[in-house]
């Protein structure tokens, strides 16, 4: 693996690894030891990688895993704005090194990348204050050369699609895409900015969606990402639900009917 040249000038440093049980553990672990970052960590597999509410994340050689890690990116209620700052880079990595999947990539809310409605990518923002600082792992996985196949939401990769990317070649990317998003991002102090991107990237504004919480999950309209990257979904009884996290599931206009 090798970091971007601007990424590598600006300060931020990569530790490599053949494998690890979760480079956001590993990310994590190093903070409480006291790094502050900026640090990206990879892995050619991971042995326990796992994805949102602890799903697993399957994490056999040829893909991409990859976290940075960043100390105190932002005022604690602007971190969440990471998910969209990383989608935007990971994004922009993907197209940089396979163009011709620029037309069936999408980004979808709150932390996924597409390709024709399949999912590609995914991001894992992780974060614990360790004294006195917040300490972000951004965690990035692109599935390169494989996808697992039993997943809730059907997923595929970049060889599948027709393109040849290696995972070194997409970190080296990625990492100066990320340098480049969150110099745009100012610490959050231009969110509209990386808000109106990512708009211009995405699906399912407009669509029916099913919403899956911790506690529950219900069905509605996507209307909007509102200002703080909260989705406005608008319930078949007619009142407006916002929600700042979960899991987002497309339906047909006949389920939601029937919901």
């Amino acid at each position: 693996m090798r970091l971007d040249s601007a990424a590598a000038a600006a300060g931020f440093r990569l530790s490599a690894h053949d494998s690890l049980a979760s480079t956001n553990t590993e990310a994590l672990a190093r903070a409480r030891a006291g790094e502050n970052g900026p640090l990206w960590i990879t892995a050619r597999q991971q042995t326990a990688g796992r994805g949102r509410r602890g799903n697993e994340w399957v994490s056999t050689p040829g893909n991409l895993y990859a976290t940075l890690l960043v100390s105190d990116p932002a005022a604690a209620e602007d971190a969440p704005q990471l998910s969209f700052v990383s989608g935007l880079a990971a994004y922009d990595a993907i197209i940089a090194c396979a163009p011709d999947l620029r037309d069936g990539l999408a980004l979808k809310w709150p932390n996924d990348i597409l390709h024709r409605m399949q999912k590609l990518a995914g991001i894992l923002i992780e974060s614990k204050t360790i004294g006195g600082k917040l300490a972000v792992a951004i965690g990035i996985g692109v599935n390169c050369m494989h996808h697992p196949i039993a997943t809730a939401y059907p997923a595929t990769d970049i060889a599948s699609a027709g393109t040849t990317v290696t995972a070194e070649d997409l970190f080296k990317a990625l990492s100066g895409a990320m340098l480049r998003r969150l110099e745009e991002w100012q610490r959050g102090e231009n969110f509209a900015a990386v808000r109106a991107a990512w708009l211009e990237r995405t699906t399912g504004i407009g669509s029916d969606m099913r919403v899956r919480l911790p506690d529950r999950e219900f069905s509605g309209r996507c209307e909007a990402i509102d200002e703080h990257g909260r989705l406005l979904l608008r319930l078949t009884d007619g009142g407006l639900q916002v929600i700042a996290a979960g899991d987002v599931f497309p339906v047909a206009a006949a389920e939601r009917s029937a919901s």
